[in-house]
């Protein structure tokens, strides 16, 4: 799965709250204020549409985009990709920096012992 530059996800969370749209409708969706170009929207959804992101369907000259892959399974391969480039495939080190650096409370901290222990 190729990775997605951060406009290219942008649109991409866009398409997976509509579920099926038109360039229009991720358009209007866009929180952005003055909206982007059509074109430039238009040439991001053909992007993803090429890099297996979306898929379509045709009514003459225009088309009706829908997510090729779920939002969960982008996560999956993302957090995968993240644990090996930034934490050495260590879940040990991801959970320490977490702690470390997010400053957890003591109630996240036992919702993911809770969590871990409902999936032993």
């Amino acid at each position: 799965m190729e990775e997605l530059t951060k406009t290219e996800e942008r649109v991409m969370q866009v398409i997976w709250k509509l579920k099926s749209c038109f360039v229009k409708d991720v358009i209007d969706a866009l929180p952005d204020d003055p909206k982007p170009p059509y074109n430039t929207i238009s040439s991001v959804v053909r992007i993803l549409e090429k890099k297996g992101y979306l898929n379509y369907k045709a009514y003459g000259k225009t088309y009706q985009y829908f997510p090729a892959i779920t939002k969960a399974e982008y996560r999956k391969a993302f957090f995968k990709k993240m644990i090996s480039g930034y934490f050495d495939n260590s879940v040990e080190s991801l959970v320490s920096f977490m702690v470390k650096e997010e400053q957890l409370s003591k109630e996240d901290i036992d919702k993911i012992k809770d969590i871990i222990n409902k999936n032993k």
